[in-house]
């Protein structure tokens, strides 16, 4: 995924916000309002001041008159603030709903070998952390900046009204504040953007070890998994320190700035009023704009390092949502496929420097059964990706009912496919639901027999409501076995063309393995099957058996040609069966 700069990310938030450029407008407009009637209520303090500077002279209905004023302002006030925040809320988290929207949307499009390459547990910080750090940034944005830079604008201009020369000491003062956000801006950005990259490591690595705890503690690797997390810990912590150190140092260094401007407006002040040239009403209404003045600072000061970390955790959500797709046009249309598979000098590598699989030639007849059998690493998954377009070769073509699957839709290509895998995956939604996955037409009665053919129908029953139970946690309160004669059965009820079976029962005893068995061949009947297997018994009945060994095929044909040849597969076979 490649790294975007500050202004590549600024410039995409912007097109991200122009949808909602009818609320930004309103919340202007609020702002407008909330800021201006603020900036009101000063004058009428000053005007009130007035009416009671004179000893004995005091004007009672015009102070009256201005606290009833100062009233509907402070109302009016909190009403448009009100509505104001409501409007920016809205903008804010539809934003981020559409980001996170996307992001998620370009997982299930992204190259597989991207998703393989990369940490999961860093794509789910993206999704979930840094777009919520990014929505938090964007409020404070939105909430404080708008009527910060009016508050700021305003007062400058109420402060000439009264007293230019006031006016312009503020005015000389203020680049000590710009100039203290902007190097807390270009630190702050550095270390927030290294503290959302170490998050995501150190999510990718929490999420591994909670998987695999029960082999972390077989194999007595808790305090080399301590000592791994400690250093990602440990460069967490040294970014997140210097991130808030940087920070940090905003407050304080605006407060000094802007109470030596509110200082010298007083002294300023007392001088003009003593000398008559403004009255004490009106240096009480300048000093509270020299207060009113120097608080948006602090703010927007604040918000700048917010923001800073928005923008970096931004950027990481928008270096996965333009991260590139696989590229799948809607070309030709398969119709109806008798599940000819042809594979033609084909080659791969997951890595450029390290060839797997090389000049593979292999034909299947539809309604043939292929076996791929080999050591571990050898390439028996991969030809599955391959064949399913998980992973595009490198070279030659792949050919199913002579149409190379490149010219294929993804989409229309899977729907020809079924298949049941090692690893298995159960959505939260019920039972019955989970089942018709794959042929969601299915009706209860198809539902049931395709159970019962997978031998799942006895325990699904002794679940607490059935075929209308839960599952939450991916099955979690299931077996892997249990888990895995679901996904048989899944794949027995829509029956596709082609089957796909990658150690589909290596979850599964020996004896209901014996008992699917003839489940497993009746569904095969007449369908084009690859089965990937380790137990070597269930695949002797397979038409062509294929000996993959460091991504070449070096033996083909079927068991008793295998075993009369002694080769490679003879010597697996007898190892597997040495007793008998």
């Amino acid at each position: 995924m490649k790294e975007k700069n500050q202004k590549e990310i600024l410039s995409r938030i912007l097109k991200e916000l122009k949808p909602y450029s009818g609320w930004i407008v309103l919340s202007l407009i609020c702002a407008i309002i909330t800021v201006s009637q603020t900036l009101l209520i000063p004058i009428l303090i000053g005007r009130a001041v007035d009416c009671i500077a004179a000893r004995g002279k005091v004007d009672y209905s015009g102070l009256i008159m201005n606290v009833l004023y100062m009233g509907i302002s402070i109302g009016v006030t909190c009403l448009f603030q009100w509505l104001m925040n409501r409007v920016n809320n809205r903008i804010t988290y539809s934003v981020t709903k559409a980001l996170r929207d996307k992001a998620f949307d370009k997982m299930q499009k992204m190259p597989l070998s991207n998703i393989d390459g990369h940490g999961h547990g860093d794509y789910m910080s993206r999704i979930v952390s840094d777009a919520d750090t990014f929505a938090d940034g964007l409020l404070m944005g939105f909430t404080q900046a708008f009527t910060g830079v009016m508050t700021i604008v305003g007062t400058i201009f109420f402060m000439i009204k009264i007293s230019p020369s006031i006016a312009l000491i503020v005015i000389l003062l203020t680049p000590l504040s710009l100039l203290v956000a902007k190097f807390v801006a270009k630190n702050s950005y550095r270390y927030f953007k290294e503290q959302a990259a170490c998050k995501g490591e150190q999510t990718s690595f929490v999420e591994e070890v909670i998987e695999q705890n029960d082999v972390v503690r077989l194999n007595a690797f808790e305090d080399e998994a301590i000592a791994i997390f400690d250093e990602k810990n440990q460069r967490l912590t040294k970014a997140s320190l210097s991130a808030t150190f940087y920070s940090s140092l905003v407050n304080p260094s605006t407060r000094l700035i802007n109470n030596l401007i509110y200082a010298m407006v007083g002294v300023a002040g007392a001088i003009m009023a003593i000398g008559g040239k403004i009255t004490v009403g009106q240096v009480t209404t300048i000093l509270s704009y020299s207060n009113t003045y120097a608080k948006p600072f602090n703010e927007i000061s604040g918000v700048i390092t917010e923001f800073q970390n928005a923008i970096a955790c931004a950027g990481r959500l928008l270096e996965m949502i333009d991260a590139p797709c696989e590229i799948d046009e809607p070309k030709e249309k398969l119709g109806q496929v008798s599940g000819r598979i042809e594979f033609i000098d084909v080659s791969f590598s997951y890595t450029k420097d390290k060839p797997l699989i090389e000049h593979l030639n292999l034909t299947v007849e539809p309604g043939q059964r292929v076996a791929i059998v080999g050591p571990t690493g050898g390439g028996k998954s991969t030809i599955i990706n391959l064949l399913m377009r998980f992973y595009e070769v490198d070279e030659g073509r792949i050919l199913i009912d002579g149409t190379d699957i490149r010219d294929i839709a993804r989409d229309e290509l899977h729907s020809n496919f079924g298949m049941v895998l090692q690893e298995t995956w159960l959505k939260e939604d019920s039972v019955k639901r989970n089942l018709s996955l794959a042929n969601k037409d299915a009706t209860a009665e198809e539902i049931i027999e395709a159970a019962k053919a997978a031998h799942a129908h006895s325990f699904i029953k002794r679940l607490p409501k059935a075929y209308d139970t839960m599952l939450v946690d991916g099955g979690s309160a299931l077996s892997q076995g249990q888990r895995q004669l679901m996904c048989i059965a899944r794949t027995m009820l829509d029956l596709p063309p082609v089957l796909i079976l990658d150690e589909a029962t290596s979850s599964i005893d020996t004896r209901t393995e014996q008992k699917i068995q003839s489940a497993f061949n009746k569904m095969m009947e007449g369908r084009t099957t690859f089965v990937v297997a380790h137990r070597l018994s269930t695949i002797k009945n397979a038409d062509i058996i294929l000996f993959v060994k460091d991504g070449k095929v070096v033996e083909q044909g079927n068991h008793a040609f295998l075993l009369r040849k002694n080769g490679f597969y003879a010597k697996l076979y007898q190892s597997q069966f040495e007793e008998t």
